[in-house]
């Protein structure tokens, strides 16, 4: 599931990673959001087995032959090229946002590969959860604004989840 919160009675838990803040007590509320990951790794592994065996079939008709021998680089080398996409594709998607919520402190963070994480840090008194249906990159695209700027939330969320988020969100910080 893309969407994970964690609350309770007592608040989230204070050892969540790289968003723990001394001064702040339990966070009320922390969400992290990754996007959907449809393949998984037993799920490649049967993929690359099945594309593979699959594209080897034209050779049983060539085995013994000098064709054989002309083919089969090309034939591991599309393997190995599929494997290699598929591989770029789970490291680019290593993609997530945690948003964590203190009485007195909303802070959002955005880990991506190959980038320095980037950071949002306001007062939730001030922050205000936008949604524009129509003129962001995705349809019903959330936006915190608050501080000195606004950070897009959750681009990579399906649109009811989006949806979902700027409901949650709006609720809890009109509890604080």
């Amino acid at each position: 599931m893309p969407v994970l919160i964690d609350t309770a009675d007592t608040g989230a838990p204070e050892d969540f990673g790289a968003l723990s803040r001394s001064g702040h007590g339990v966070p009320r509320l922390r969400i992290l959001l990754t996007p959907y990951r449809s393949l998984t790794p037993d799920g490649f592994v049967w993929f690359i087995g099945l594309t593979a065996s699959l594209i080897c079939l034209p050779l049983l008709a060539v085995i013994g032959t000098s064709l054989f021998w002309g083919l089969l680089p090309f034939i591991l080398g599309t393997v190995a090229a599929i494997w290699a996409a598929l591989k770029r594709s789970w490291r680019d998607r290593a993609v997530y946002e945690e948003l964590v919520l203190w009485d007195d402190l909303i802070r959002l963070e955005r880990v991506e590969p190959r980038r320095p994480p980037r950071d949002w840090e306001a007062n939730p008194y001030w922050v205000r959860v936008n949604l524009h249906a129509r003129g962001g990159p995705v349809p019903n695209y959330v936006t915190l604004s608050g501080g000195s700027r606004e950070v897009e939330l959750g681009a990579f969320l399906t649109p009811g989840e989006r949806v979902a988020l700027k409901a949650r969100l709006e609720r809890e910080l009109r509890a604080s």
